[in-house]
């Protein structure tokens, strides 16, 4: 069983399934904990699945760009910036009649 409180930025061995991931967040309000594995998928686990699993250190990968950018809501303890452009960036003012951009 993880002894080992989730540390947002650490990475992680589950020794059982033998995946490697990094915890992203902690939900400020202590209900789960977001993690992204070296694929870049993200998942979420409760507190009481984290207590259940074998987990070990584990090194971070040679080169953390291939790991997809993910955005966590204001109100975690960590984000990172969104891989994603803002869609009213191309946004054409122009398009309502009437209206200013201010």
């Amino acid at each position: 069983m993880a002894k080992r409180e989730p540390v947002v930025g650490n990475w992680y061995q589950d020794a059982v399934e033998d995946d490697i991931f990094e915890v992203v967040a902690v939900d400020a309000d202590g209900s789960g904990i977001a993690i992204q594995y070296l694929d870049g998928d993200i998942s979420e686990l409760d507190f009481d699945t984290w207590a259940q699993m074998v987990l070990l250190p584990a090194e971070p990968p040679d080169d953390l760009n291939e790991l997809e950018d993910i955005t966590i809501d204001e109100d975690e303890t960590s984000h990172r910036e969104p891989a994603w452009e803002d869609p009213f960036n191309d946004f054409d003012s122009d398009s309502f009649p009437g209206y200013d951009e201010y």
